[in-house]
C-alpha cells in the first residue's frame, strides 16, 4: 500500500520533468510527510497538454454524499480497479501521475511498535506513482494505484505503489492509445532501496528533512 510519501522537487523542476504547466494553487513544498486527505501534486493530461494540479489524496466516488462518506480510498488495487464501481470509469479515462521522492512503509517490532522505513528509487530519481482521479462537486480527488510488492520491498510489505518509468507516462496518461493495464505489472517496477527512519514520522504533523534520515535498524 502507500499511506505516506515525500515530495521535495521544486515546482519548476517538476514542470520540466513532466513537460507540464503548473497550476496556481499547488501545495507548498517541500513536504516530508504527505498524509491522506492532504492536497497533493498530480499530473493530468487533456488534449495532449499536461498540467500539474492540486488534488485531494483520498478518492471521492461520484455518489458520495460528503467527503467523509464511506471508507477513505487513498489506494486502488491494480488487480481489481477495472471492476470496482468506484474506480472503473477513472481507470479507463481519468489517470494521472503523482510525483514523489519516495514513500514510507511500516513494520512491527517484537513489542508491536511501528517502525517506519523510507523507500525510494535506487538511483534516487523522482518517482511517478500511477494514480486515478475523480471530480466531486468542487473537489478533484485522487488515489494511488498499488500492486503486489516486488523485489526487496516485499521484505517490508506485501503491497507497493505502481511506479511508472518516464517512457510509460504517455500511455498511462492516455496520450499514447490503449494498453495502460500492462503498466501495472509489478515486474516492471524500478529497483528500490530503503532504510529505517525515526518514529517521529508516525505523527501526521511531523515535518522536516530529518524524517527521512537513516536511523540504526
Amino acid at each position: 500500500m502507500c499511506g505516506r510519501f515525500v515530495l521535495t522537487l521544486p515546482t519548476d523542476a517538476m514542470a520540466r520533468l513532466f513537460d507540464a504547466a503548473p497550476g496556481n494553487d499547488l501545495p507548498d513544498l517541500p513536504n516530508w510527510n504527505i498524509c491522506p486527505t492532504d492536497r497533493v501534486h498530480a499530473v493530468s493530461s487533456a488534449g495532449g497538454r499536461r498540467r500539474i494540479e492540486a488534488m485531494r489524496w483520498g478518492f471521492i466516488p461520484h455518489w458520495a454524499k460528503s467527503e467523509t462518506d464511506g471508507p477513505l480510498l487513498i489506494n486502488a488495487r491494480a488487480e481489481t480497479l477495472a471492476a470496482k464501481p468506484a474506480f472503473r470509469e477513472a481507470a479507463r479515462t481519468r489517470r494521472c501521475l503523482i510525483p514523489a521522492d519516495g514513500f514510507y512503509e511500516w513494520t512491527r517490532d517484537d513489542s508491536g511498535g511501528r517502525d517506519p522505513w523510507f523507500i525510494r528509487r535506487e538511483d534516487e530519481a523522482p518517482i511517478a506513482f500511477a494514480g486515478l482521479w475523480q471530480d466531486w462537486r468542487d473537489t478533484r480527488s485522487c488515489a494511488i494505484v498499488t500492486t503486489a510488492a516486488a523485489g526487496r520491498v516485499a521484505r517490508l510489505h506485501h503491497r507497493m505503489p505502481v511506479i511508472l518509468s518516464a517512457r510509460d507516462w504517455p500511455l498511462w496518461l492516455g496520450e499514447a492509445g490503449h494498453g495502460a493495464a500492462r503498466l501495472m505489472d509489478p515486474a516492471a517496477a524500478p529497483e528500490l532501496r530503503f532504510h529505517r527512519v525515526s518514529r517521529a514520522v508516525n505523527g501526521n504533523r511531523a515535518t522536516g528533512p530529518e524524517l527521512i534520515a537513516p536511523v540504526d535498524a
